[in-house]
């Protein structure tokens, strides 16, 4: 699943903006972002467009894990 997010000005009030596209529409979200990036260069009042991704079929959590006390990993230095 993929999400557009982006906001608007006007009138000097940002309002922050989001559209769902399905896993199967990646090339349609990435033509809704350069459609509002040409409305930005145009001058319009668009700012902070940004795509992000979740899988819905991930099968761990989402994030940063803490080691387990018996990871002892260092990095061999010459």
């Amino acid at each position: 699943m993929y999400m557009v997010y982006w906001t608007q000005t006007a009138h000097g009030v940002n309002t922050p903006h989001a559209r769902e596209f399905h896993s199967d529409e990646m090339r349609a979200a990435m033509h809704f972002m350069e459609k509002l990036r040409v409305r930005q260069r145009a001058g319009e009042g668009i700012s902070f467009v940004a795509l992000s991704s979740e899988n819905p079929h991930s099968v761990g959590h989402a994030g940063v894990a803490e080691t387990g006390a018996g990871y002892a990993w260092k990095k061999r230095r010459p």
